[in-house]
């Protein structure tokens, strides 16, 4: 008897996650879609000659040119025999993971989106931008392992299918690290990280030195929410950890702000050096601020990146 009634519960469990599920994921793909078309799209040139479209360069005819090569209005400026190249354009791998975990679920306004939610549009509108100049797509889950990498819509569908079923459960480990550990990646794939990056500076450090000594090129995007970039709140607060930490008491919160923004921008410090010591770029975004200037930003950095 009681295993029917568990049986019966779990059913209604797991029909409440799908209901839940199908009603997030065409908001978060419609949301990315319309971001998408307001940002500026381009080829994923690769800053050397090869099969392409756009001029890259002039040099001088060698040997083992055609004569087909030849750019006659460019020789005949002077007394030389120039080939025109053009930029290589090719496909390359973009392996993309964002912070679902409990501590992203924080929002300080009913009218705001969570940090998870925005991250997660973030996530699938930089993999519309990026599957519409051919790349291919990698998504790494929760735990920094790499699914099938895929081209196109689909390869974004599928993304979305994913982060609308982690919005809605949780199956992080209690021991797990806020930054995991991320597996090797395909050779020059180029690695976008979307999170809150609050945890310690150094588990953060480790997971992205670990992804640099693969030779990979990458990029750090910080979402907050406002309250946690000014502490706005004062008098007695009861801060609640959402992720098991138990509940901290301040009896002025005014009076720990000052320290408390000193600390934030410490951190920030450190993140920002760790990105420049790599090469990687690091942005910041708040879930109050469109995503579109982020995202612009982020979308240059990656196609801007000369090899």
């Amino acid at each position: 008897m009681k295993a029917a009634t568990d049986k019966r519960e779990q059913s209604h469990n797991l029909r409440a996650q799908a209901d839940a599920i199908s009603a997030t994921l065409p908001s978060i793909l419609i949301q990315a879609k319309r971001i998408a078309a307001s940002v500026t799209l381009g080829s994923h040139g690769r800053r050397r000659a090869g099969v392409g479209d756009s001029f890259w360069q002039f040099r001088p005819y060698s040997k083992d040119d055609s004569p087909q090569a030849i750019d006659w209005r460019q020789s005949g400026k002077v007394d030389m025999v120039f080939v025109r190249e053009r930029e290589w354009v090719a496909a390359q791998t973009a392996a993309l993971w964002c912070d679902t975990s409990p501590s992203m679920r924080y929002r300080s306004s009913p009218n705001l989106p969570t940090k998870a939610e925005r991250a997660s549009v973030m996530l699938l509108t930089i993999a519309e931008l990026l599957s519409d100049g051919g790349e291919r797509l990698l998504r790494l889950d929760q735990a920094g392992r790499p699914g099938r990498a895929g081209h196109g819509r689909t390869a974004v569908a599928r993304m979305a299918d994913a982060l609308a079923s982690e919005l809605v459960t949780d199956t992080r480990k209690e021991d797990a690290p806020e930054t995991p550990t991320f597996s090797a990646l395909p050779r020059h794939a180029t690695v976008v990280l979307i999170s809150d990056f609050l945890g310690p500076l150094e588990e953060i450090e480790a997971s992205v030195r670990g992804l640099s000594r693969q030779g990979l090129r990458g990029h750090l995007l910080q979402v907050l929410d406002p309250a946690e970039e000014t502490l706005p709140f004062s008098g007695r607060v009861r801060f609640v950890g959402l992720e098991k930490e138990g509940a901290t008491v301040i009896d002025r919160a005014e009076e720990a702000r000052a320290g408390y923004i000193k600390k934030l921008n410490s951190h920030r410090d450190g993140l920002r050096a760790l990105a420049t010591q790599i090469g990687w770029s690091f942005g910041v975004h708040h879930t109050d601020h469109s995503p579109q200037l982020a995202l612009a930003a982020l979308h240059n950095a990656i196609t801007g990146y000369r090899r």
